[in-house]
C-alpha cells in the first residue's frame, strides 16, 4: 500500500491505562481540516475537491438533499472515486462516508444501462436501509434505481427490484450471495464496489461469504473502495481479498491505534442481574468479552447461567490449576471461546487482541480496577464497549470513578422481552436462510417430506410449541458455532450488536 504520513501523533496507551478516546479532551479541529495534521494521503495525492468543482450531476444531488458543503472525508475521497483509483478510506463513524461514495455514482453510472453497476456491501440491515435511503434521495430524478437487499425478510420485493434493473445495490453479504447464486443478480456490468464498515464485516464473521462473493466479481472494469472507522489487521486481510495495490487515505490517523471505547451502564436490581446480563448480551451480541465479577462464587454462577442459555463461556479464578488456566486462555486468544468470566486477580496480565466488550457484572471495589478492566477492550485500533451493571445504590460510586478519570458514561435501559424477541427472531431467520441456501439436491428432497407437517404444526398451540423448541435448538446451535474470525456466520446471524448497531447506522451517513 502506498502512502506517506504527514504527521503521526499516535501514542500507544500503556497497558491498563484509560483509553485516550474515553477521556474528556480539549476541542479539536474538525476531522480532515487543514488544522488537522494527522492525515495520511496516498503518495500520488489528489487535491481535495470543493462543491464548485463537482460535476453538475453531483451538485444536483446535493441540492436535492439540501447539502451546501462537502464534509472533509467527502472532499478528500471523491477525487479518487471519480478517478476510479482503488482506495481504502479510514474515517470516523458519522463523518459523512456515505456521501463520499454515493455522490460520485451520480456521475460514474449510466442510467440508460439497466443492471447493477454499483454494489455496496454493509454488515447490518440497519446500515443497509440507511445507505440505500441516502442513495435514493441523492439519485432522485436521475433515472438511477436503488435496491436494498438483506436477510430476514421476503425475497419477493428484492427480486423484483433487481430484475427491474437496479443500478445501485446495497446489501448484506449473505443475501447478496443468495441473489447471485440464484441468477437474480449479475455483476458483469459492475463499475463501483464499496465495502462499508470493513472492520465490522470481518469482525462479525462475514469472511466466508465475502470470499464466496468474490467469485462472482468480474475480472476487471470496476474500482473498489473500502471504508472503515478503524484499520486493524483484519481490514488488511479484506483489502487483499478485493484489491491489488490500493491507496490509503486516513482522516483520523490519530485514532488508528487509540481505542474508541464506549462506557455504558445499566441500573439493575441485585437479584435480577443474571437475567439482565443475558438480555444485554442478546442485544449487544458481542464478538468476544471478558465478564468481571468481584467474587469467585459469582464467577462460577455467571458462567453456568451463560452456558445454560447456550453461550460458549468458561471461567478463570485463582483456584484454577495453571494447566487448566492456560487451556482456557488459549481458547479465547485463538477465538475458540466467546466469553471469559473472571475476577480481577485471575485476569491480571491477560492480553487478548480484538476483545470487543468488557462487561462488569459487579462495580469494581476500587477506581483503579475500573480502568484496568476497561483497558482490556478497544485495543489495536478496534472499537470497544465497556458495560457496567449497577444497583441504584452503586450509581454514586460509579459516578465518582467516572469523574476521577473523566470518563463519559451513558445510561441505557435493560432490553425488554419484545426487543430481545425481535432480535433473536431476526438472527434465527438469517441463520436458517443461510443453511437453506447451502442444501444440496438430496437435502432439498428430504426437506419436502416435512413441509406438510410444518404447515400443520403452525395451526395449533401445541404445534407452535414444538416449532419453538426446534427454533430454540437451531439458535443455540448457532451460538455454540460462533466464530469471530473466519467462521460461518452470515448476515444478521451472530456478532451483531444490534441496538448499538442501529445507533451507529443512524450516524454513519452524512
Amino acid at each position: 500500500m502506498k502512502y506517506s504520513v504527514l504527521e503521526d501523533r499516535v501514542n500507544e496507551p500503556r497497558d491498563g491505562a484509560a483509553p485516550e478516546s474515553s477521556l474528556a479532551s480539549p476541542a479539536e479541529p474538525a476531522e480532515g481540516t487543514p488544522a488537522d495534521r494527522s492525515v495520511i494521503q496516498p503518495s500520488e495525492a489528489l487535491a481535495p475537491i470543493g462543491v464548485e468543482d463537482l460535476p453538475a450531476e453531483m451538485r444536483g444531488g446535493m441540492a436535492r438533499v439540501g447539502w451546501t458543503r462537502l464534509m472533509p472525508v467527502q472532499s478528500a475521497a471523491i477525487p479518487y472515486v471519480l478517478a476510479r483509483r482503488d482506495l481504502i478510506v479510514q474515517s470516523r463513524t458519522g463523518s459523512g462516508k456515505t456521501g463520499a461514495f454515493v455522490l460520485p455514482m451520480l456521475t460514474l453510472l449510466d442510467a440508460q444501462h439497466a443492471g447493477c453497476q454499483a454494489l455496496v456491501l454493509v454488515p447490518t440491515r440497519e446500515l443497509c436501509a440507511q445507505v440505500s435511503g441516502e442513495a435514493e434521495r441523492l439519485a432522485a430524478g436521475t433515472g438511477l434505481r436503488v435496491a436494498a437487499v438483506y436477510g430476514g425478510v421476503s425475497y419477493g420485493p428484492q427480486v423484483a427490484a433487481l430484475r427491474g434493473g437496479a443500478h445501485i445495490v446495497v446489501g448484506t453479504p449473505g443475501r447478496v450471495l443468495d441473489h447471485l447464486m440464484n441468477d437474480v443478480l449479475s455483476l458483469t456490468a459492475l463499475r463501483v464496489l464499496v465495502v462499508d464498515e470493513a472492520d465490522r464485516l470481518l469482525s462479525m464473521g462475514f469472511y466466508p461469504d465475502m470470499k464466496r462473493l468474490q467469485r462472482y466479481l468480474p475480472d476487471s472494469g470496476y474500482a473498489t473502495y473500502l471504508f472503515s472507522a478503524t484499520f486493524p489487521p483484519l481490514v488488511h486481510q479484506l483489502a487483499r481479498l478485493f484489491m491489488r495495490r490500493p491507496d490509503f487515505l486516513s482522516l483520523s490517523h490519530a485514532h488508528v491505534h487509540v481505542a474508541e471505547t464506549e462506557h455504558v451502564y445499566y441500573v439493575v436490581p441485585a437479584l435480577k442481574k443474571d437475567r439482565a446480563l443475558v438480555r444485554i448480551i442478546e442485544v449487544e451480541n458481542p464478538q468476544s468479552a471478558i465478564i468481571f465479577c468481584n467474587t469467585k462464587n459469582d464467577v462460577h454462577y455467571v458462567t453456568v447461567v451463560l452456558q445454560r442459555f447456550g453461550y460458549d463461556a468458561d471461567e478463570i479464578t485463582s483456584d484454577l490449576a495453571q494447566a487448566a488456566r492456560e487451556k482456557v486462555l488459549q481458547r479465547i486468544r485463538t477465538h475458540r471461546l466467546r466469553f471469559l468470566v473472571a475476577t480481577d486477580v485471575a485476569a491480571r496480565g491477560i492480553d487478548i487482541p480484538y476483545l470487543s466488550h468488557v462487561i462488569q457484572y459487579d462495580v469494581p471495589e476500587d477506581a483503579e480496577s475500573y480502568v484496568h478492566r476497561a483497558g482490556r477492550t478497544g485495543r489495536a485500533g478496534a472499537s470497544g464497549v465497556c458495560i457496567t451493571l449497577v444497583t441504584s445504590m452503586e450509581k454514586a460510586k460509579l459516578a465518582e470513578i467516572a469523574a476521577r478519570y473523566r470518563i463519559e458514561l451513558t445510561e441505557e435501559v435493560v432490553p425488554g422481552d419484545e426487543e430481545v424477541g425481535e432480535l433473536v427472531a431476526e438472527r434465527t431467520i438469517a441463520l436458517l436462510e443461510a443453511r437453506l441456501r447451502g442444501l444440496d439436491r438430496v437435502e432439498w428432497e428430504r426437506l419436502q417430506r416435512f413441509l406438510p407437517l410444518a404447515r400443520s404444526l403452525n395451526q395449533t398451540e401445541d404445534g407452535c410449541r414444538l416449532m419453538a423448541m426446534l427454533l430454540d435448538a437451531a439458535y443455540v446451535e448457532g451460538l455454540r458455532a460462533y466464530a469471530p474470525e473466519g467462521g460461518e456466520a452470515r448476515d444478521g446471524e451472530r456478532g451483531v450488536g444490534t441496538r448499538r448497531g442501529r445507533r451507529r447506522a443512524r450516524t454513519s451517513a452524512k
